[in-house]
């Protein structure tokens, strides 16, 4: 439970509560995954853009067995979009944000999938239109959210050029999802064009800072270079002769608002990433589990960027 905004986390730490009821249209579920997004962290401190009353629980994504509830029998293996509240033993979420686990996905595997695929496809899919054969830049390849482009992008047949400041996490990065090309970030730009001829044709950004602003000379004539978040800490910002003269344009990406301000095409991207899962076209890497009373460590992993892949909780 998140009582007071810090930048240390002195103000988070785990209470009692008493157990949820699920009121009507809702379903209570037993968590046995949670994943841990970059979000969650900002949130503690007041940075994220959505900042919910004090005090709250963070934890955006679960995966769990149904208790009680409407439209899923008691037992059932589901997985749920929570947007709070979600690092907790029991929880009640509204059965239009349930839907039943993959099969062949852990429950960890699972809890993976919701918001990191969903930002990955509205950048990717709705917005860049990526095509089979284009080139794909991602940066912070090999976080949770990277790493969901990264596999995405291959299942929609393009080409793909992963970045990370690590050399060992993009080694691991290869050995699980092979891509066309792996390069430090920063220190890109000729690589990527000599790769690419002219540039990158999509360009997925969650890191900014000194990352975007050598993306935007990476960037192909026509290319679409999505800004998905602020890791690094800097909000960079470009020049409008710089998109004028390539001719490419900067996309902001957040999937979430996207599916509130257009809820048919957000019902349509959520069965599109789920369709996938299902087929085996994409699956997350868990790069570690960690148990809800070592919450902690897990969020100082998030905050060091240690993961190729997904951090979860396990209550």
């Amino acid at each position: 439970m998140v009582s007071n905004l810090s930048p240390d986390l002195s103000g988070t730490g785990l209470v009692d509560v008493p157990e949820p009821a699920p009121a009507p249209g809702q379903v209570l579920i037993r968590v046995k995954a949670a994943a841990l997004n970059f979000p969650d962290l900002l949130m503690t401190r007041g940075e994220y853009q959505l900042k919910p009353p004090l005090p709250f629980s963070p934890g955006m994504e679960i995966a769990g067995e149904v208790l009680a509830g409407d439209g899923f029998e008691p037992g059932a293996a589901v997985v749920a979009g929570t947007r709070l509240g979600g690092f907790a033993e029991l929880v009640s979420v509204d059965a239009t944000a349930v839907r039943r686990k993959p099969a062949h996905l852990s429950f960890a595997e699972a809890a993976g999938v919701g918001a990191a695929y969903l930002t990955a496809y509205v950048a990717l899919v709705r917005l860049a239109k990526v095509e089979p054969g284009e080139w794909v830049l991602v940066h912070g390849a090999t976080g949770g959210v990277g790493l969901a482009a990264v596999d995405l992008a291959r299942a929609l047949g393009a080409r793909v050029i992963a970045t990370s400041r690590s050399e060992e996490k993009l080694r691991i990065l290869q050995q699980s999802y092979p891509v066309d090309a792996t390069l430090p970030a920063p220190g890109f730009r000729d690589a990527v064009k000599e790769l690419t001829g002219q540039g990158a044709d999509v360009i997925y950004d969650p890191v900014g800072g000194d990352v975007f602003d050598e993306s935007v000379r990476a960037i192909a004539f026509g290319g679409r270079l999505c800004v998905v978040g602020f890791t690094s800490g800097r909000i960079a910002t470009v020049s409008t002769n710089m998109p004028l003269i390539k001719g490419f344009s900067v996309i902001g990406v957040r999937a979430g608002e996207y599916g509130r301000q257009f809820p048919d095409k957000g019902r349509e991207n959520q069965d599109a990433i789920w369709r996938l899962a299902e087929e085996g076209r994409i699956r997350p890497r868990v790069h570690a589990e960690y148990p809800l009373a070592d919450w902690r460590a897990a969020f100082e992993a998030m905050k060091h960027s240690q993961m190729v892949g997904k951090i979860v909780l396990t209550p």
